[in-house]
Formats: C-alpha cells, structure tokens, sequence
C-alpha cells in the first residue's frame, strides 16, 4: 500500500529536483541578491536594502529601456498574431502546398537566433547588404537600417516576426481544426460570406488560442536579447536597448550583480502583473467551447 502512494513522488522527483535547481532556487537567489552590493569576486556581499532599486528607478538608462521594450511588444506582439492567423487560415487546408509552406514557416522556429541576427546583420549592412544591393539596382541611396534610430527598431521587429511567426501559424492551424465542420456548413447555408464567416465564426472560437499566444508572445517580446545583442547591441544611441539588454550590460559588462538581480526582479514583477491583467481584461471573453 505504502509503495503504492509514494511511487508517484518517486517517479516526478527527478524532474521536482530538476525544476527547483534550475529555476527556484535561482529565484530566490536572485531575489536575495537584488538586496545586496556584489561584483562577481567579491567575497563580501553587504546587505543594501532597496539601493539597488533606487538607482534603477532613478537611471535614465531603465526608463530608456523600458520604454523600449514597451514600444517593441506594443508593434510586433499585434504584427504577428494579425499575420499567424491570416496565413493560418489558408494553411489550414490538408494539401501538399500547405504543408510544405507550414514547414517552410516553421523553419525559422527552430533555427540558432545567433544564426539568424548574424544573417540579418548582414542583410540589413549598410555597404554590402543585400537590402542595400537590391535598392542600389533600382537607384535608390543606401539606408543605415542598423545605424539609424529610427529604422533600427522596426529591423529589429521584422527579424522577430520572421523568426516567431511558423510557430504562431502551427498554433493557429490546430485551434482551426478544432473547430467543428458543422458550424462552417451552418454559415454557408445562411449565406454567410467568407468574411462575416471569419468574424462570426472562426474568430471567437479561436479566442483560446489567440489568448495563449498572446501571454507568451507579450513575455517572449519583453524577453528579447540574442537578436538585440547579435544586431544592435542596444544602439544606436540606445533606440533598441531592451530590459535584458540592460540587465545583462548591468550585470554582466559592469559586474554591478546587485542591479541586475534587482531589474531581474522588476522585470518579473512585471511580467506576472501583465499577465494577471490580460487574464482579466481579455480572459473574460474567451470561450473554450463551441
């Protein structure tokens, strides 16, 4: 009887040991040192209080920052659910076209992102970029996409798109097919046209999974750093410098490990209170039954 009860724990307590290791513990460190002064070699590590999250508060560079990534969520999460559901609405059909546009889309999903910013690093390059080549050959000057501030966010969030977009689309594809055939003949015997079809239909019963990839997009965009580190390292002048960026130039560059466990914690707090307050803005609307 006793083996019987205690041989569940058993078999998940590797994965328990795994899990509180590598993400837990981490928290709770993270945590401890966002209250203290550390630099990596230090063997002392004095309690500060909440300094660490008054320089933060008061730097110019986090509020930059901030903004930033604010900025890149509010563009790119709309971008690339808007584009995952249109394409996966025509993706959805069961051909041999479909399917190897579906993995075509996919691919970018699974690739290195260094691979990826390093490719884009040279597509978007000033002198001998292909974007550059290609408008060259109709006559048109050379753009800084990386140099400019103004360009370089949005090159940023089209090689975000790219990347994210087959797995958004492969998400999309199995909430469509989840969604019965009936409602769809329903609507073509009433007249229903293709449009009035998607709004009525094919958008509400996809809210599930709209909502889902919504939570995940909005934390993987506020988690951005290869693409920026790999592109822009932040620049020019700061325009693409997002929360991990400068958690990792804190941290990291300056060895200041106080700060950056004290943005850390920011930036958690932050993330759970967004997605507290999508659960109730838009958790309200979403039906998980036909």
């Amino acid at each position: 009887m006793m083996t019987r009860i205690f041989t569940p724990y058993l078999l998940v307590a590797p994965l328990m040991i795994f899990i509180a290791v590598f993400t837990y513990i981490p928290i709770v460190m993270s945590l401890d040192l966002s209250f203290r002064q550390w630099n990596f070699l230090s063997p002392d590590m004095p309690f500060v209080g909440l300094r660490n999250y008054e320089q933060l508060i008061a730097s110019s560079d986090f509020w930059n920052s901030l903004r930033v990534t604010a900025l890149f969520t509010v563009l790119s999460v709309p971008l690339r659910l808007a584009l995952a559901v249109f394409a996966a609405s025509y993706l959805v059909r069961e051909s041999a076209p479909s399917r190897i546009l579906r993995g075509a889309l996919f691919l970018p999903a699974v690739t290195s992102t260094v691979s990826i910013g390093v490719v884009f690093s040279w597509v978007f390059s000033t002198d001998y970029g292909m974007v550059n080549a290609l408008l060259a050959h109709v006559g048109l000057a050379k753009v800084q996409w990386l140099q400019d501030p103004h360009l370089a966010l949005w090159v940023l969030i089209f090689v975000n798109t790219w990347k994210q977009l087959g797995y958004d689309v492969v998400i999309y594809i199995a909430g469509l097919q989840a969604i019965p055939q009936d409602l769809y003949d329903a609507a073509s015997i009433d007249g229903g046209k293709r449009l009035h079809v998607f709004r009525r239909v094919t958008f509400p019963l996809v809210m599930p999974t709209t909502y889902f990839l919504l939570v995940i997009s909005v934390i993987e965009a506020f988690q951005v750093f290869t693409i920026v580190n790999v592109m822009t390292k932040g620049g020019p002048a700061g325009a693409t410098d997002m929360l991990v960026n400068l958690l990792f130039e804190i941290g990291f560059v300056l060895f200041d490990i106080g700060r950056g466990s004290a943005l850390a914690v920011l930036l958690f707090v932050l993330l759970v209170f967004l997605a507290f307050l999508k659960s109730r803005i838009i958790g309200r609307k979403v039906h998980y039954e036909a």
